[in-house]
């Protein structure tokens, strides 16, 4: 199964590892955001993302709410 991000991305489900809600970000979310795009490994699906989704290779910011996510992932038969 696959999970869409948005702005025509989708990526298979066995490689998401976790989505996050970026409405209020901790202290660790933002280094880790920080250091994965000083890496090179965040793709920014929108100017004004909400989620953020770790997956095996790469990190996407969504404007898809985690929640959202979630449900859309839970109803292909996944728990991320």
């Amino acid at each position: 199964m696959f999970l869409h991000m948005g702005n025509d991305v989708v990526v298979p489900l066995r490689e998401v590892i976790s989505v996050i809600s970026l409405e209020e970000p901790s202290e660790l979310n933002r280094e880790f955001l920080k250091t994965a795009e000083e890496e090179g490994f965040v793709v920014q699906l929108t100017e004004e993302p909400v989620s953020l989704v770790v997956c095996s290779k790469k990190i996407y910011l969504s404007a898809i709410s985690a929640k959202t996510l979630y449900k859309r992932a839970s109803s292909s038969g996944y728990d991320i």
